[in-house]
């Protein structure tokens, strides 16, 4: 009995690419969890997809992937997200041998992906990331003199999302609205959030907890 005809083994292998692809993508491993992701999602195919339909699959699966990372860093809308997230699925689920298996191989994608965030607690964060955390400082003392006055005085004050920040979206302070963006989360319409941080025109906020 080979270790592919157990059901549940799409759940370790799908997981395992995804946390890794993904994780290469938020931190910065110099293409050591990429190399292990390409490795582990190879495997699955090569174990489950005839060599006509391997390619086929492969592209599938990446271009979900691509689709992702688009969206997180161009879009922040979630759309070409969900697209590219129902690519990954489907890519998994095809090949498997029987339904169970493809649940699990489905499972795995959703947890991997996940479980890539924690990544971010231990590793450096991608450069590529930085200006939704508002990094590049538009300071006086940078030699910027456009600083919004009005803007300056939103620090530390309180406001509310309006809709999702997924990290950018609309929040309510004072009976005005502005754009502002997240500290890379994503947080839910109706929460009270605190400007932390204000660059030029641009707000950085964080939940207020308690």
């Amino acid at each position: 009995m080979s270790v592919f005809d157990l059901e549940w083994i799409g759940i370790i292998i799908t997981g395992f690419a995804t946390l890794f692809l993904i994780g290469e993508v938020l931190v910065n491993m110099r293409g050591i969890f990429a190399l292990l992701g390409i490795g582990f999602i190879t495997v699955y195919f090569g174990a489950y997809v005839e060599t006509g339909s391997f390619i086929i699959m492969l592209i599938i699966y990446f271009v979900g992937l691509l689709l992702i990372i688009i969206d997180g860093k161009l879009l922040n809308d979630g759309t070409l997200a969900t697209i590219g997230l129902a690519c990954m699925l489907t890519a998994v689920a095809l090949p498997a041998p029987h339904l169970a298996s493809g649940l699990y191989a489905v499972l795995g994608v959703l947890l991997g992906g996940g479980a890539s965030f924690f990544f971010l607690k231990v590793f450096k964060r991608r450069d590529m990331w930085n200006k939704l955390t508002l990094t590049d400082q538009l300071t006086k003392e940078a030699g910027y003199n456009s600083m919004n006055q009005s803007y300056e005085q939103l620090l530390n004050k309180v406001g509310v999302t309006l809709n999702d920040l997924r990290p950018v979206g609309t929040i309510r302070i004072e009976q005005k609205d502005y754009s502002a963006v997240s500290n890379g989360q994503w947080i839910s319409k109706d929460t009270k959030v605190k400007v932390v941080q204000v660059d030029g025109t641009k707000i950085l906020v964080e939940i207020i907890n308690g």
